[in-house]
């Protein structure tokens, strides 16, 4: 059974976005030819669960291409119908039955790369394997929460971690069954 894995970046204070879906924060640790693991991690994966919020601020930011490059598929989470753009399918249903019927199919992991309403369904129902955690050296005070309350205790099993001269620093867990 295919691997779902949350790889995202956080503050120190837990925020994934500061009010407004503002994500200048990270670049307080960009780098030029740092990627943090993305480019190896994205390899281990051909398929990209993304909210559309997310989906919208990486389309204007950085581009289509970031997510539907033609190698994978993209499931943007959204409450608008819109028909599919290449490999870009604009999913209305359960996200639940999206997953699980993803994970039983063959193929390489799943990558869910936020945002906070779609993590959190996800948790609810146990449904993420693996977490990528990148912790930015800031306290934003507000913002988008990573982990909403109202979800289930969920006990995790540590991986590693690693610090890189930016401040950030990424932890890799397993859910623990």
């Amino acid at each position: 059974m295919r691997k779902i894995s949350l790889f995202i970046a956080t503050s120190l204070d837990g925020y994934i976005a500061k009010p407004n879906d503002d994500l200048n924060f990270l670049k307080l640790v960009e780098k030029e030819g740092e990627d943090y693991g993305y480019t190896q991690f994205t390899d281990t994966i051909d398929t990209l669960i993304v909210g559309r919020k997310t989906y919208d601020y990486v389309l204007k930011e950085i581009g289509p291409s970031h997510y539907d490059n033609g190698q994978r598929d993209v499931y943007v989470i959204t409450r608008t119908q819109k028909p599919k753009a290449g490999r870009t399918t604009f999913y209305t249903g359960s996200l639940t039955d999206l997953v699980q019927q993803l994970k039983a199919e063959n193929g390489k992991g799943i990558y869910c790369d936020g945002g906070a309403e779609v993590i959190n369904e996800l948790l609810k129902n146990d449904l993420i394997d693996t977490f990528i955690i990148s912790v930015i050296p800031v306290l934003l005070g507000n913002g988008t929460r990573l982990f909403k309350d109202g979800r289930p205790e969920q006990l995790l099993e540590f991986i590693t971690v690693k610090a890189f001269d930016t401040g950030l620093t990424q932890l890799h867990y397993k859910r623990k069954k």
